[in-house]
């Protein structure tokens, strides 16, 4: 048996379940769960990271096919946003596969299939290639988006509540930055005279790399499996969806830029492929790097304060992107582009560290208390992730098909900044009125008993 002040250790690493997992102990934190989790977080950014890399790999692709693959400018807007659809229906079922097939199984099977859409436009990767040839790989491409949902549900259930806002952020950040790393890969090979195919043939291996050691180091939670049942629950609250439209606001501008930004910078300025990919990385890597910063500013001064303040540095930034457009200033314009990756990352952190507050938050006002309240919570929160995940992917999809249609009816990016700067003012509306403008009680009273029960302000989360 074991008492409520020890600290059961997880079995040993060769039957990679791990029957017994209580994070908020903090005397099993504190002896056995930190190395654990910390472990298993190190191997799933792996992973995410390069299912990001593969799922963002037409954003580079796209840049290098030139006149003599016969695609117009809405063609390659049209490939983008399929590919990135995919990513975004995806993340529903990979949020399920963690419980049904275990954290670590689906990071191996997960990680496995990126070698499908990988050797597919190895082999297509040619002039000559019909677009529905591509525009098939490319949504082969769109597996690496759900890698994303599984690992953030994953981790979510390894880490304590104040530590999870720091967790996710490194655990999402260390992923987003398989957007940049591409892209930096892309330039290197591109610009030391290798094709396309070289880049794919280097990610090959990384691949099978990436799933051996997912073998080898993570771990499978056995309370988390087999509760599917979750994500309906999860798909009820009005929470999850009102997270959803909000996340639209970081995570949907974050992947949707680093698909478009780019082609934007040829369409528009008039940039070669090669001086277009110079300066893409730039947003994508800053925007990864301070997602991180983002869970760690919610975990100390509350997730909704840091999101609201982050849509109005979002919407500035859209204005003088604006500005800038109209004025053909493209000094002006990459520099608020990469502010506006920045926040995008920053919000990034900060929305996704709001999550499992809110959760917890509900699990007290039902009268939980302790590990029961932490299971609520983390139950309900880890499957509302892929669901959030997904549908702020969508907004990814949004992003690129207003570029396509602002090309195609203004000539430039200017008509879809105005929709972006509109949707950042709603998005500001949403999270004051919803958890800011009336906070719950820190303490409230259960007038049955007259026991004070501790509960979150929806400020904190």
């Amino acid at each position: 048996m074991t008492g409520p002040g020890t600290a059961p250790a997880p079995p040993s690493k060769g039957g990679r379940w791990i029957q017994h997992w209580d994070p908020e102990n903090e005397t099993f934190w504190k002896e056995t769960g930190e190395k654990v989790a910390r472990r298993n977080l190190y191997f799933s950014v792996l992973s995410e990271h390069i299912g990001f890399s593969i799922w963002t790999l037409w954003s580079v692709l796209v840049l290098f096919m030139g006149p003599e693959y016969g695609l117009t400018p809405a063609d390659k807007f049209m490939l983008t946003s399929m590919v990135t659809l995919v990513g975004a229906v995806v993340r529903v079922p990979y949020t399920f596969a963690v419980a049904i097939f275990g954290g670590r199984n689906w990071t191996i099977i997960s990680a496995g299939m990126l070698l499908i859409p990988t050797v597919a436009a190895f082999a297509v990767m040619e002039p000559g290639t019909s677009f529905s040839t591509f525009l098939l790989v490319g949504l082969l491409a769109g597996v690496g988006g759900g890698n994303f949902a599984s690992s953030m549900t994953n981790i979510n259930a390894f880490f304590p509540l104040r530590k999870k806002g720091w967790a996710l952020g490194l655990n999402a950040g260390g992923g987003n930055i398989g957007v940049p790393v591409i892209q930096l890969a892309a330039l290197a090979i591109i610009g030391a005279g290798g094709g396309p195919r070289v880049l794919l043939g280097v990610y090959i291996p990384l691949i099978v790399v990436a799933a051996v050691m997912a073998a080898l180091f993570m771990d499978n939670l056995e309370n988390v499996k087999n509760d599917t049942g979750a994500a309906k629950d999860a798909a009820r609250d009005g929470h999850t969806w009102i997270m959803s439209f909000l996340y639209i606001g970081t995570f949907g501008s974050f992947i949707g830029y680093s698909f478009a930004f780019g082609q934007v910078l040829q369409n528009q300025f008039g940039r070669t492929p090669l001086e277009a990919a110079y300066v893409t990385f730039i947003g994508p890597l800053l925007g990864s790097l301070i997602r991180p910063l983002g869970g760690w500013l919610a975990d100390r001064y509350g997730g909704a304060r840091i999101s609201l303040w982050n849509y109005v540095g979002m919407g500035v930034a859209t204005a003088v992107l604006i500005g800038a457009s109209m004025e053909k200033s493209l000094a002006l314009f990459t520099a608020a582009f990469v502010v506006l990756f920045v926040l995008s990352g920053l919000g990034n952190g900060s929305t996704f560290k709001m999550i499992p507050g809110i959760f917890q938050n509900k699990a007290l006002a039902k009268g939980l208390q302790g590990e029961q309240a932490a299971a609520y919570g983390r139950r309900l929160s880890g499957a509302s992730m892929g669901l959030i995940g997904a549908v702020g992917a969508l907004g990814g999809v949004g992003i690129n098909l207003a570029f396509r249609q602002s090309f195609l009816s203004y000539g430039s990016g200017t008509g879809a900044f105005v929709a972006f700067l509109a949707f950042y003012a709603v998005c500001f509306a949403v999270t004051w009125s919803v958890y800011l403008r009336r906070t719950a009680p820190r303490v409230p009273v259960n007038t049955a008993t007259s026991e004070a029960k501790p509960q979150l302000s929806y400020a904190e989360v």
